[in-house]
């Protein structure tokens, strides 16, 4: 198997990138392939721009992409969804599981099926069964995410996590990356994490009674999107001006918020590199290919004074795909 390995620095950050996978094919050359792209949440702009980058490369490949998703972050509405793509038999799936160990069942029966199953963005716990697994280096993100914030709050004060839900593999590991770059900064102390069902109401709720309890309160690190609007709406509906926050994610409320100084910084993937990438293994593997098993794609953190770059206009996120 060849594949061509690069590596990007970015904000200090070494990242490998992995290029599509050679190799000699198994099968004559593939039909009109079906594919389904299974969003974590549909809506989410993270995942309209992931759909935007695997609907580019299915057009681009000649296959049929279907794009579903569920209407909220939640295993039980998602395994639904899961059921009813395997019912419809489609020659392969990309999906971004909710839960990293409630969702195995239902994503093992899709592949005993002889669906060629593909993890974007989020995984499961055991990724035996996945042609590919592709996502960002979420620990490295959190990682920076700390340092950032970290510079920001000139290395003293308290500061508060947002988070989703626990069993997440993309948040979780954002966490542990914060975290224990945390422990390496002893002026700072991390209140307990906080989880919001990936609901930006209740980040609202939990950023207004946080500085109420600590008017210390010095930083905030919300771990995606919906988290990331809730605790702006907190801070002005607070009128706070004090407090620094790191968020993940870039959508376009995101960017209006940094623009604004109301978000000091963002860490931002690239969904739709993951969409494009997501695609390539899956009609690699449906030709007999060899894919590559596990791929990271890069992140950059943006500021009021680098979002306008050049190089950045990749990782700002889309809320429709024209």
């Amino acid at each position: 198997m060849l594949m061509r390995i690069r590596t990007v620095t970015m904000l200090g950050l070494a990242l490998i990138t992995v290029a599509a996978c050679s190799g000699s094919a198994a099968t004559a050359a593939p039909s009109n392939y079906k594919l389904t792209l299974i969003q974590g949440v549909a809506g989410d702009p993270f995942y309209v721009t992931m759909a935007c980058g695997a609907q580019a490369e299915a057009t681009a490949e000649g296959v049929t992409l279907n794009i579903t998703g569920g209407n909220k972050w939640d295993a039980t509405v998602q395994k639904p969804v899961i059921d009813s793509v395997t019912a419809a038999k489609p020659d392969g799936v990309m999906v971004a599981p909710d839960d990293s160990k409630a969702l195995l069942a239902p994503l093992k029966a899709m592949s005993d099926a002889g669906i060629k199953v593909t993890f974007v963005d989020t995984s499961l716990d055991d990724k035996s069964f996945a042609v590919s697994s592709i996502a960002t280096d979420n620990l490295a993100g959190g990682t920076l995410a700390a340092t950032t914030l970290a510079k920001l709050i000139n290395d003293k004060g308290t500061v508060l996590v947002v988070n989703v839900d626990p069993g997440i593999s993309t948040t979780d590991a954002r966490v542990q990356g914060f975290n224990d770059e945390m422990k390496k900064h002893p002026n700072i102390t991390v209140l307990d994490i906080q989880y919001t069902h990936d609901d930006p109401t209740a980040a609202t709720t939990i950023t207004t009674s946080t500085l109420a309890a600590h008017p210390d309160l010095a930083g905030v690190f919300a771990t995606n999107v919906q988290n990331a609007e809730g605790v702006a709406t907190g801070l002005k509906q607070a009128s706070n001006t004090v407090v620094k926050t790191i968020a993940f994610d870039a959508g376009p409320k995101q960017i209006e918020d940094l623009n604004a100084g109301i978000v000091q910084g963002l860490i931002a993937q690239d969904p739709y590199g993951i969409g494009v990438a997501g695609v390539q293994q899956t009609v690699l593997a449906l030709k007999g290919q060899a894919t590559t098993k596990t791929i990271q794609t890069t992140l950059a953190a943006l500021t009021k004074d680098n979002v306008n770059d050049a190089a950045m206009q990749k990782y700002l996120y889309k809320a429709t795909c024209s």
